[in-house]
């Protein structure tokens, strides 16, 4: 059975943590039954991408998704079928960014102390630049996408939904957005995502209220960049997994320089640090291991998130209006 960090040592000295409340314990759990899945992010093109398949080869790392940060347009179409080639033959998803974001745009707020919009795309502009990306993506087989604003995921939802893209794309939240409450989860499910990264300073309990109000995938960094805090959570792993399943453990690096937008002047800091954050997922799965804590993982290969709830889609003019009474489908439950 699995157990705390420390006991049963910590008990023969009369210091034994509570007993974890069932209550506490997610009912959910991925379509194929695992509760969780293993995610690399930060794999900025090829070459990192190979560096994380030897890397994750040699330590016995199951990988379930690799994640690019610097975004679709900032890769060529090479590169692009490349990764999703090479991604296809270890049967591993491959998410890659939608498009131009605020924190690069000529707007001054995103570098002021509050950050204005952040990532947020700023305008038409940058949401067609934003849907530009997608299309070409999943022309080059791309299956998931990364998004970090709300009408930008809306929008994409849409086009899905119309066939403008594939019906089995999936839509990842960014960290850098990601909803910090159960109502706001919700939402964004509804929006259309069908993963959702939460930022990685939430409390075990602030997780088990989201669960309570979606089962939608979480996405959480057990080791956060430190654009995102820096925390290192390995011993919280177990603990993320009882409470947030279905979730995708993201192995993430503190200590390591910003990377976004990639190019080859980056090469041997993007290699170096892939290696390590694969080697931080070998040194979680074995403290998983270590507690009893290291089964119901997804087998390879799984990636679709199961049945999710869906505010009805965007529609053009010329379409007619859906139907104005609410369903179970747009009516926000357990919230």
């Amino acid at each position: 059975m699995p157990h705390a960090p420390g006991e049963p040592a910590l008990g023969r000295l009369g210091f034994a943590a509570p007993p974890p409340d069932p209550v506490d314990t997610s009912p959910h759990a991925f379509p194929d039954g695992g509760r969780w899945r293993t995610e690399i992010p930060s794999v900025e093109g090829p070459e990192a991408l190979a560096a994380v398949l030897k890397e994750s080869t040699r330590l016995g790392v199951p990988v379930h998704r690799i994640s690019q940060g610097s975004g679709v347009w900032m890769l060529t179409d090479d590169e692009i079928t490349d990764m999703v080639a090479a991604c296809a033959a270890r049967d591993i998803e491959l998410s890659l960014f939608t498009g131009p974001r605020g924190t690069w745009d000529t707007g001054a707020a995103a570098r002021s102390a509050s950050g204005g919009a952040g990532l947020r795309a700023r305008g038409h502009d940058q949401v067609a630049g934003c849907v530009e990306d997608a299309l070409r993506a999943v022309s080059l087989g791309v299956t998931c996408l990364l998004v970090a604003d709300e009408g930008v995921l809306w929008l994409l939802h849409g086009l899905r939904e119309l066939g403008e893209l594939p019906a089995h794309t999936t839509f990842k939240v960014s960290a850098l957005v990601g909803p910090v409450n159960p109502a706001a989860y919700a939402v964004w499910e509804r929006l259309g995502a069908d993963s959702l990264n939460i930022p990685s300073d939430l409390s075990l309990q602030q997780l088990t209220e989201i669960r309570r109000a979606s089962a939608a995938p979480m996405d959480l960094y057990v080791e956060a960049p430190d654009d995102l805090g820096g925390f290192v959570r390995m011993y919280d792993a177990a603990e993320l997994i009882r409470r947030g399943a279905p979730l995708y453990l993201k192995f993430g690096l503190s200590k390591a320089p910003g990377i976004y937008p990639y190019g080859a002047h980056m090469r041997e800091t993007v290699i170096a640090t892939a290696r390590e954050r694969v080697r931080r997922g070998r040194l979680v799965l074995d403290l998983l291991d270590r507690l009893g804590a290291g089964g119901d993982m997804s087998p390879p290969g799984s990636r679709l998130p199961g049945d999710l709830r869906r505010f009805p889609a965007p529609h053009s003019a010329s379409d007619p209006a859906p139907d104005s009474a609410p369903d179970s489908a747009s009516v926000p439950e357990g919230i």
